[in-house]
Formats: structure tokens, C-alpha cells, sequence
């Protein structure tokens, strides 16, 4: 109780500059708990979004063989899902069933039949795009609440209809389930997340929070070990260090979270690029705020005990400024796994033999990144000291000489200032292979956008309005024949029904095509066929009017061929399909299970126009868009956006960290630089070798930043399965940020040596 009563009376009485360090620590402290705070926010808003998803599933409720038996006094729904730009537009038809049930979550009543209820932001896209309204029949009835939707940007509705009209509708008697079918964010994305913000923000965050803990430690270990030596015990020494670390992280802490509070309001009111959400969503829970309140605090105690240590075994020295010990090797220990791992995964990757086992990686990867980042914060004063020695042995300039000797016998200041700034070039080169998987998996390289359409359903007059729909350039009919349900081999022929100028249209590259004769369609990239379109061989198709009537056409494979070359994967037809003109078909009918396909440009403009089209004929025909995922596109948004949130907190924490570490050791030089001004040494040598002080091990730490962290991306895209291992473009932007890093360093350690002299700096030694 002395001791924490002791350093109290220290901290409050010491003097200004005392007490500006300490105020420097509050700071520090709450930027890192704000900062802590939003990245274990992140888990709780995708939680909430996806808790309110899953209360409006539909689910019926089973008997005891665990089949839905209610019959029509279930309600009925069917949900469609259509892209609208990058994202997802959702439409519930629901029709009532003869069993009162709650309705959805956000709607007060149970929609009827000929209205519907749409979110705010849909509302607003409806005003502003009038053509989207056939998407939606009837009348809208108003609007559904905030507990009815995932986030305040989502465009979602429920659309009453009558039970004729969904004849492909699921059985439902009540709405909630435990978990949601679309969750926000994958699981699988979720770990992205994850692993790079540990990477990103958490570990820079925790070497932000131990320096923090160590501003001024030159003069607290001086006035520790006064203490000492007036008789204080060495516990009681590292207690009073302590007390003064822990006060500091403990009002840190508190301003951190409030200030959290505040962001988290403005920006959820705002938004990010393609994520948004409620205020309420983003409250911390009481283990955040829990870890916020005790382990800032606790690794500020931690800290002041292992900074107290040296004053209170070894006053003597502190006091005479003995030089101190060269770092210990020890801090290789974790750089040499991590480093292994990322090593054993290029060399597999450069070799031909990536890893496909995921589970594996996904363990693996992490560890080595936070080993990797650990190892090089650790290994920074070794190595910059190392350099500092050679340079100061071989150099004859004066200032390179001072700056080299005095980071020579002070190796720990530039684990202060640089390691900050070089976590964060460490970081960006890991977020830069993350966003280079992103892009493999939702580039769409293809100039054309295909639409399938089950025309079961679909009356001939729908099927022509759709051929004859706006943007449309180019349509056919896609059948396979019938075989027995319950043989052992169903050997099946896809036919394509329709002219050499409709596929001329459809498909890239087309070779000649006899117009009126049927053939089999050969694609010149890829020649594999199945072995069903051998030349000779006859398959029956069902076929039905729109009167109901049936007929049996057989068609035998042609012998002639026709060729076209797509190579983007995408193409609308395969090699082995027969092309069947419109007339060889009787007329009036059309194949069973039919799907009619549908080509356009894939401009967004054009493939929106298509979609309202389609929805305008039959707003609850079912669409697919080969090529588009609206619900990846939605959360590879999210992910991206988190990210730059990760990079943001980043570049908060290593600027920050730079600068409080470079004032407090300016504030801890000024005797130093008195000194040397008194002996003679000029403004214009001491801005220098200041710079010098911190340009250099700046440098090394980059450079190790970017050879490491280019390795750790390598290694990352090579356990990610994609396509590329190996990111060239990014190292120019890598390296131009680490010299502007160096530049925006040197330039801003020049003011901190002032042009007045105080000798009363120098007075007491």
C-alpha cells in the first residue's frame, strides 16, 4: 500500500514534464483500448445481423417422422433473390394458409394478397427507379422495421399473393430458426477477417500499448533507482513503476471506450463501403468491455515491472548511466519458426506442390504470421544495433558517428520509434495478398452475361416476351432427352434449340452452320464430348404444347459438326450439344423441362435493365446468372471493408506509436543535445544526426518489413488455392510506402531539437 501511495504522490508531484508524460500515456492508452475495441466489435455486429436473419426464416414445424404435414393450413413461400449492382435484392412471396400465425419480424400484420412491404432503403430505390416496380405487384403498404432487417442498407420485401400463385411455394407454419441459411459473413471469410486483423491491428496494437507503458524510461529508472537506494526494496521499486503505468492505462481505458462509443455512432450512421449497421449493433458486450477495462491495465503492469527491473537490481548503473548490455539473441526465438513455415510454404508453392489441406493451413498460417511479426519487432534493436556499430567503426562523418554510437548505446529507442511504422508496411503487404485472393475469386472477365430461366412454368407468350426483352442479343432453348427414371444408366442427349444466327450471336468465334440442319455443336477449346453424341445414335424428347397435348420427337445425332472457341469457361454451349432448328419441332410445342437461356452484355447498366424485365413478365419466375453471386459479391464487400478498417486502426496505431515515441525521446535527449551545444556542436549537426537516430533503424526494420511481409503474402496466397502465388505489382507500392515512411520520419525528427539553449537541463548532472 506504501508503494502504491508512493507512486500516486510521484506521478502528481514530479513536475510538468511528469505530468505531461503521463498525459502522453493516457492518450496513448485510449487510442489502443478505442482502437482494441472496434476489432472485438467486429464479431458482435455480424452476430446481431445474423440473429435477426435467422428470427425470420420460415420453418414448419414437423410431426415425428420429420416431414411438414400441415397441409394448407400452412402458409406458403417462396423467396428470389436478384442481384441489383453488387447487391442483393430479396423478394418473400408469402400467401396465407388457414392456421393464424405471427407475422414476420418488422411488419405489424401478415401481408395480403395484392400488397407488399418493403425496407427503407428499397422504398427509396423504388421511388428513384420506377421501372424496379414490376419486380413487385400490387401496392406497397409500408415498410418493414429495423428488427425485420439485417442492416439499415439491405433491400429486402414481402409480397402477399394468393396461394394459386405460388405453385412452387415451401410449406411454413411459423417464423424464427436458430440459425440463418445466407449468414453476413461466411465462415471461412470470418477467418480471413480474423487472421488479418491479428496480423494488422492486434499485434501492432500490443507493441503500441507496451510503449505506451515505457515513455520516459531513462528518467523514471533514474528516479527508480534514487528510490533504491534510499533503501527501497526491489519489489517495492517495481511496484512503484508500476503504479504509475497501471493509473495511466486504467484512465486510458475508460477515455477508450467512451471514445469507441462516440465512433461507433457516427459511423454507423454513416456506413462503410458496402456494410452497415445499427447503432445498437455495435454495443460492447461485457467480456469486451471486461478485456478492455483489465487487459490494458494488466499488460501496463507487466510492462512497468519488467521496465523497473534494471533500477531495481542495478541502481548504481542507472544512476552513472552505465552503457548498456547489447540486446540478447533470445529474440530470434520466435522469427525462426514463423519464418519456417513461411518458407516450407513458398518453396511448396514455387515447386508445383501447394498444400490443398485447408484445416491445416488454416492454423498454421496464423500462428506464422503473429510468430513472423513478433520475431521482427524483437529482432529490430539486435539487427539496427549491429548496423549501428558497423557504420560508427567505419564512418569519419561527425553526425554519422554521434547518431551511430548514441543508437549503439541505446538500442531500445528504436524499438519505440520505428517499430510502429514498420509493423504497419509488415501489415499492408499481408492486407494486399488478402485483397489479391478477394479478386480471384470474384473477377468476371467475361464480356457477356447468360440468364437461365426454367420454362416449366412459363407460358409461350412469357417465353417470347422474354426472348424479345431489352439488351437481349441473342436466346435459346436448352432440353436434354428422356430416359428411364429407375435404370441403371441414364444415358441422356442435350439438345439446343435454335438458328445459326441465334447462336452466331451467343457464342464467341462461330464457324459456318448450315441454317435449317440440325448438328452437334464443337468446342474447338475444349473438344471433350460425352460419349451419348456419337454420330448414328437416337434419343426420344418429350415434348408439350401449350394446350397440354404430348408428343415423342426422336432425333438422331448428326454427323455434321459445327465449331466455335470460348475459352473463358462461361460459354453458353458444350461440346456434344446438338443444334436443333425451331423447325424441326412440330409446331406449337416446345421440349418438357426446358430451360430457355439468355444472353446480354455484361455492363451492369444492361444486366440490371434485363433482370427488371424478366421480373416485369413474371416477377416470381426463378433466375440464374451464371457468373454473378450476389451474396459473395456482398460479403467479399464486407470483407473488404473491414479491411480497410483494419488498415485504418493500423495506420492510427503505427503513426501514433511513432509519434509519441519520438516527442518522449526528444523530451529525454534534450541534456544530451544541450551538451553537445555547449561543447560547440551546431543546430544544423544535431537535426542530423537526429534524423540519423532514427532514419536508420527506420530502414532496417522496413526492409525486413517488406522482404517479411512479401514472404508471409506469398505463403498466404499459396495455401489460399488460388491461381496466384507470386504479387510483383505490389512491391513498387510497397517499397515507395516504406521511403515515404522513411522521408515523413526524418522531416518530422528535425523540429525536436530546439534552437534555444537551457542549461538547466544539464544543471543537476
Amino acid at each position: 500500500m506504501k508503494e502504491l501511495l508512493l507512486g500516486l504522490r510521484l506521478l502528481l508531484g514530479s513536475g510538468r514534464g511528469n505530468r505531461a508524460r503521463f498525459l502522453l500515456m493516457t492518450l496513448g492508452a485510449a487510442i489502443g483500448v478505442c482502437c482494441l475495441a472496434m476489432v472485438l466489435a467486429i464479431p458482435g455486429i455480424l452476430a446481431a445481423q445474423d440473429a435477426r436473419k435467422a428470427a425470420r426464416e420460415p420453418e414448419c414445424v414437423v410431426d415425428g417422422r420429420g416431414i411438414c404435414n400441415a397441409g394448407r393450413r400452412a402458409a406458403l413461400e417462396l423467396v428470389r433473390t436478384d442481384p441489383f449492382g453488387s447487391q442483393p435484392m430479396t423478394r418473400v412471396f408469402l400467401a396465407r394458409g388457414t392456421t393464424p400465425m405471427d407475422p414476420p419480424p418488422g411488419l405489424k400484420g401478415f401481408p395480403s394478397a395484392g400488397e407488399f412491404f418493403v425496407s427503407p432503403r428499397l422504398h427509396e430505390v423504388l421511388r428513384d427507379a420506377p421501372g424496379l416496380s414490376q419486380l413487385f405487384p400490387g401496392k406497397e403498404a409500408g415498410q418493414i422495421t429495423s428488427q425485420g432487417l439485417a442492416h439499415p442498407d439491405e433491400l429486402y420485401a414481402y409480397i402477399g399473393v394468393g396461394r394459386g400463385d405460388l405453385a412452387e411455394g415451401d410449406r411454413f407454419t411459423r417464423f424464427g430458426m436458430s440459425f440463418t441459411w445466407s449468414p453476413t459473413v461466411e465462415g471461412s471469410a470470418l477467418d480471413i477477417v480474423r487472421f488479418t486483423l491479428a496480423g494488422v491491428v492486434l499485434l501492432p496494437l500490443g507493441v503500441f500499448l507496451v510503449v505506451c507503458a515505457q515513455l520516459s524510461a531513462a528518467s523514471r529508472n533514474r528516479r527508480l533507482a534514487a528510490l533504491r537506494l534510499l533503501g527501497m526494496s526491489q519489489r517495492g521499486v517495481r511496484r512503484v513503476n508500476a503504479t504509475e503505468t497501471v493509473v495511466a492505462a486504467i484512465l486510458g481505458a475508460v477515455l477508450g471506450i467512451a471514445g469507441y462509443w462516440l465512433v461507433n455512432l457516427v459511423v454507423a450512421r454513416i456506413g462503410l463501403p458496402g456494410f452497415k449497421w445499427y447503432p445498437s449493433d455495435g454495443s460492447l458486450s461485457r467480456s469486451t468491455v471486461a478485456t478492455c477495462l483489465v487487459g490494458c491495465p494488466l499488460l501496463a503492469w507487466f510492462a512497468g515491472r519488467l521496465g523497473g527491473r534494471q533500477a531495481a537490481s542495478k541502481p548504481l548503473e542507472v544512476r552513472r548511466s552505465a552503457v548498456a548490455k547489447r540486446p540478447a539473441k533470445w529474440g530470434l526465438l520466435p522469427l525462426v519458426p514463423g519464418l519456417g513455415v513461411v518458407t516450407g510454404y513458398c518453396v511448396a508453392g514455387a515447386t508445383g506442390h501447394a498444400p490443398r489441406d485447408t484445416e491445416l493451413s488454416s492454423i498454421l498460417m496464423p500462428i506464422a504470421v503473429v510468430l513472423v511479426g513478433v520475431g521482427l519487432v524483437l529482432t529490430l534493436p539486435l539487427l539496427s544495433g549491429a548496423v549501428a556499430r558497423r557504420f560508427a567503426e567505419s564512418t569519419r562523418s561527425l553526425s554519422l558517428g554521434l547518431a551511430m554510437r548514441r543508437h549503439e548505446v541505446e538500442p531500445g529507442g528504436a524499438f519505440r520509434v520505428a517499430t510502429g511504422l514498420v509493423l504497419l508496411v509488415f501489415g499492408a503487404s499481408l492486407v494486399q495478398g488478402v485483397l489479391i485472393e478477394l479478386d480471384q475469386v470474384t473477377r468476371n472477365t467475361s464480356a457477356t452475361q447468360t440468364y437461365k430461366l426454367n420454362l416449366d412454368a412459363a407460358t409461350y407468350g412469357q417465353q417470347r416476351a422474354f426472348e424479345e426483352l431489352p439488351g437481349i442479343r441473342g436466346h435459346a432453348v436448352e432440353a436434354a432427352s428422356w430416359a428411364k427414371p429407375d435404370a441403371w444408366r441414364n444415358p441422356k442427349l442435350h439438345a439446343v434449340v435454335a438458328t445459326c444466327r441465334q447462336v452466331r450471336a451467343m457464342a464467341p468465334h462461330f464457324g459456318h452452320c448450315e441454317e435449317g440442319q440440325p448438328a452437334v455443336l464443337v468446342n474447338s477449346a475444349n473438344t471433350d464430348m460425352d460419349a451419348e453424341a456419337r454420330p448414328g445414335v437416337s434419343y426420344p424428347f418429350h415434348l408439350r404444347n401449350e394446350k397440354g397435348e404430348r408428343r415423342v420427337m426422336t432425333l438422331k445425332v448428326p454427323h455434321a459438326t459445327v465449331r466455335f472457341r470460348d475459352e473463358s469457361g462461361l460459354s453458353v454451349f458444350n461440346s456434344g450439344q446438338i443444334l436443333v432448328p425451331p423447325s424441326a419441332l412440330p409446331v406449337g410445342f416446345r421440349p418438357e423441362d426446358a430451360t430457355l437461356t439468355l444472353i446480354s452484355r455484361s455492363a451492369p447498366d444492361t444486366v440490371r435493365t434485363v433482370l427488371d424485365g424478366i421480373g416485369g413478365v413474371d416477377p416470381t419466375v426463378e433466375v440464374r446468372t451464371p457468373g454473378i453471386n450476389v451474396s459473395a459479391l456482398q460479403q467479399v464487400a464486407i470483407v473488404k471493408s473491414l479491411l480497410a478498417v483494419g488498415m485504418v486502426l493500423g495506420m492510427v496505431i503505427g503513426v501514433a506509436a511513432y509519434l509519441v515515441a519520438a516527442t518522449d525521446r526528444a523530451v529525454e535527449r534534450r541534456p544530451q543535445v544541450t551538451a553537445l551545444a555547449l561543447l560547440g556542436a551546431r543546430a544544423r549537426t544535431l537535426r542530423v544526426v537526429q534524423a540519423v537516430q532514427v532514419v536508420v533503424p527506420l530502414v532496417v526494420g522496413l526492409v525486413l518489413a517488406v522482404v517479411l511481409g512479401k514472404m508471409a503474402e506469398s505463403s498466404y496466397l499459396v495455401t489460399g488455392g488460388g491461381a496466384i502465388f507470386w504479387d510483383g505489382d505490389g512491391v513498387p507500392l510497397l517499397l515507395a510506402c516504406a521511403f515515404g515512411t522513411v522521408i515523413i520520419a526524418a522531416a518530422g525528427s528535425w523540429p525536436l531539437v530546439g534552437r534555444r539553449i537551457d542549461p538547466e537541463l544539464i544543471r543537476r548532472d
